[in-house]
């Protein structure tokens, strides 16, 4: 007959089953132990940490050195490429003009994006977590929105400066002069406040969950904004600006297309006068030559005067300068959707959805970069497309590389005599 051991006295361990049952306490007891010091991830729009027994687990290596490489790169292209907008600017007089105003402060804006917002998030972006505090989060996205939306705010004046200039070209000296320009770069500078550090700073950008949260995990810089500061934010500095910036281009570019069905007309005109008065002048030639009269010479030169006057031909390069600056500005406004509609779609459908709209890691990460890559794209333009401006980095160039360069700043205007097709200034 069996019998039930005595639970006071102690289980003999050298039987089968209490190895058996000594066996399973330890693995029960090793599993809560590794459930309580487990892996704690946490994924947000613009981090992810991950921590095991308290250590922070960095990135694998190789991937994060080429991370920082190619986003380093991007930066300093960035800084320097619109440094060198500047600095091209203030060396050489003829680009002294007020359309520059503004391509030099858009200039300062992307440079200013580079060296802060980007800088932060090159940071996270390598080392996989936020390291500098809570306030200093509350800074960098403040900084982020603020020079981000005063540089699309830029763009926007660029697009207005030239639609005066192609569709008003009479009333543009009384529309854009220095106090209007003063203004519009004021507002620049100022508008971005609004949506930036105010609300930022006081919370009003965000659900009270999400404060609690970021309270509890300073490790942690997340932008999660309500929908009223997305709606907001979203409208002031990109929907706004790219729809009036779609609107100047459209009626930019119907200008330079009746311009330039204007200007062939012209040509032609001109090609069929050339013929017709030939012969007229030949049967007058006759005439006068058997009177004795020696005017011939003058009629004629008075002819082709008449033909291909100064003025004319000035016009006849001002349409095709005009159309290449519509087509140029199209460039620019191309440039600016590609590099920042995506980022803003992301922005507003992951606000107003909420949790059902989650998106990957990795998608968060390239629409932001793409959107800071317009910071970099802007002095490439202009070098390519704008030979004034290719001129004067060739020139500052080659004065900040070579030690023994004392050359003085190139004179723009000494070219136009021998390339007449710059004998108009403008940015574009």
């Amino acid at each position: 007959m069996a019998t039930t051991p005595d639970s006071s006295h102690p289980m003999d361990t050298t039987t089968p089953l209490a190895k058996l049952i000594n066996t399973f306490e330890n693995t029960v007891n090793k599993t809560t132990t590794t459930t309580t010091a487990t892996t704690s991830t946490t994924t947000t729009a613009t981090t992810t940490t991950t921590t095991t027994n308290g250590t922070l687990l960095w990135p694998e290596m190789p991937v994060a050195l080429s991370k920082g490489c190619f986003l380093g790169f991007i930066i300093i292209a960035a800084v320097f490429g619109n440094l060198l907008v500047i600095v091209s600017v203030m060396r050489h007089r003829k680009l002294r003009i007020i359309t520059n105003y503004f391509v030099v402060s858009l200039a300062f804006a992307d440079m200013l994006v580079a060296m802060f917002a980007m800088t932060f998030n090159l940071s996270v972006q390598v080392t996989g977590r936020w390291l500098f505090g809570l306030f200093m989060c509350d800074v960098w996205n403040s900084l982020d929105v603020y020079f981000s939306t005063s540089s699309i705010l830029h763009l926007m004046c660029i697009s207005v400066d030239r639609y005066v200039a192609i569709v008003k070209p009479l009333k543009y000296r009384t529309y854009m002069t220095k106090r209007v320009v003063a203004y519009m770069l004021m507002a620049c500078w100022l508008a971005p406040a609004v949506i930036s550090f105010l609300p930022i700073f006081n919370g009003w950008y965000t659900t009270s969950d999400n404060n609690k949260h970021r309270q509890n995990h300073p490790d942690i810089c997340e932008f999660k904004v309500n929908e009223p500061y997305a709606i907001l934010s979203s409208s002031i500095s990109f929907w706004i600006p790219c729809s009036i910036m779609a609107l100047t281009y459209y009626a930019i570019f119907k200008e330079a297309n009746r311009q330039e069905k204007q200007m062939h007309s012209r040509m032609g005109n001109a090609m069929l006068l050339s013929h017709r008065p030939s012969r007229d002048l030949n049967n007058l030639n006759g005439e006068l030559n058997s009177g004795g009269s020696s005017k011939t010479l003058t009629l004629n030169e008075v002819n082709i005067d008449h033909l291909h006057t100064p003025t004319k031909d000035k016009n006849l390069i001002k349409m095709k300068r005009e159309h290449k600056a519509a087509r140029t500005l199209g460039i620019i406004m191309g440039t600016f959707i590609v590099c920042w509609l995506p980022f803003f779609l992301w922005y507003v459908t992951t606000s107003l959805c909420g949790q059902y709209c989650n998106c990957p890691d990795i998608v968060v990460h390239i629409v932001f970069w793409i959107g800071y890559t317009n910071s970099a794209l802007n002095p490439l333009i202009y070098a390519y497309f704008n030979r004034d401006f290719r001129e004067a980095f060739k020139n500052t160039l080659q004065c900040a590389f070579c030690s023994l360069c004392r050359r003085e700043p190139l004179d723009l205007e000494a070219l136009d005599i021998r390339r007449p097709s710059l004998s108009l200034p403008g940015y574009l």
